[in-house]
């Protein structure tokens, strides 16, 4: 018997839920919510519950154990999201227990990749991070220190010790600046310019190395993914790494679903394609299919004629396209490449129609 797994629907269901979960929870904390009203918006909780309650055990029974395994991530926020409102409604009395429904807010977050790249960053990044933070942290107790020896005498209430002072070096190096404490010493708004243009360039420190190691992160996994199908291509199989890595940084991964047109007769060329998965028709007299492995679009991308034949997928298809630019650069750079290529399409181009 077919089943629907719960976890299948999950993805789109999630947010939905957990948007009207917070939505009520927020609705239960209006005071005018009495009676009848309130009982239904915790029925509705009790319901949003039950559904994860579903979704917790079809991931823990259903699926596959080495599925379990790589989905601890998915699996921890899910049984967050079931124990933490029934702790809350078995100890936690009075109107408070649907606040802690909040919880929820994780749920649309929970098959999302951000948080493990975000890990992968913070990791590789930690030493740089903690540096910045420690300049931070000595700067903030310098602007607290120095903001209480000035103003401790005029602002008593506010700048009597430095712990009360802290609290006006964090608004003021955050650049917030709440307003709440203001210098009023010539020299206490000296500081505090100080600290602010401090504070801005701490800030910046940190965005910047948070950034780089985003980009550099995101450029090795797509750089990872390129190798894969890359290697993939019979074509290549048998270049050396070198080479390898050069083609790699040359291609460009492109999909295009069941039916869509990739290329059309009569138009200029540019590229020529691989393909790493899938089937694609070429609209010749004689029809032909070309499978995972071929490539099409070659004399094209060689000698500039324009395309003899449109291209269509079969079936959804993986390509990786070579543009004429990056071919001529490979020329130079891997002619062995580019002698293969040439080769290839110098054999085929008698017996295999090419677009």
């Amino acid at each position: 018997m077919l089943a629907l797994p719960f976890s299948k629907i999950s993805a789109p269901l999630n947010t939905l839920l957990a948007a009207i979960g917070l939505l009520t929870v927020a609705a239960l904390t209006t005071p005018n919510i009495t009676g009848q009203t309130r009982l239904l918006l915790e029925v509705l909780l009790v319901g949003i519950w039950a559904a994860y309650v579903l979704q917790l055990i079809e991931t823990l029974i259903v699926q596959r154990a080495r599925d379990v395994r790589d989905r601890v991530p998915e699996i921890t926020v899910d049984m967050l999201a079931v124990l933490v409102p029934l702790v809350a409604f078995l100890f936690v009395g009075g109107r408070d227990q649907s606040l802690y429904c909040a919880i929820w807010l994780l749920k649309p977050l929970r098959g999302s990749t951000f948080f493990r790249l975000l890990g992968r960053v913070l990791s590789k990044e930690a030493h740089n991070l903690i540096g910045v933070t420690s300049i931070f942290g000595i700067v903030l107790f310098g602007a607290a220190l120095a903001g209480y020896v000035i103003e401790r005498d005029v602002q008593p209430d506010k700048f009597g010790s430095i712990p009360l002072a802290m609290w006006w070096a964090v608004t003021t190096l955050s650049t917030t600046g709440y307003g709440d404490e203001i210098p009023q010493s010539f020299a206490g708004r000296i500081l505090a310019g100080l600290v602010m243009m401090s504070g801005i360039g701490i800030f910046g420190l940190w965005a910047g190395i948070l950034a780089t190691g985003f980009y550099e992160e995101v450029r090795r996994q797509d750089f990872v993914r390129n190798w894969q199908l890359v290697a993939a291509v019979p074509l290549f199989q048998k270049l050396g790494s070198a080479a390898l890595i050069e083609i790699v940084r040359a291609l460009r991964p492109r999909v295009v679903p069941a039916g869509g047109i990739i290329c059309r007769k009569g138009e200029s060329g540019d590229q020529m394609f691989f393909i790493v998965e899938g089937r694609v028709s070429v609209a010749t007299p004689n029809p032909v299919e070309l499978g995972a492995g071929s490539f099409f679009g070659e004399m094209a991308l060689i000698s500039g004629e324009p395309r003899s034949a449109t291209v269509s997928a079969v079936t959804e298809v993986s390509l990786l396209s070579l543009y004429s630019a990056d071919f001529q650069m490979l020329s130079s750079s891997s002619p062995e490449i580019a002698d293969i290529i040439r080769k290839t399409a110098l054999e085929r181009r008698g017996t295999t129609p090419k677009p």
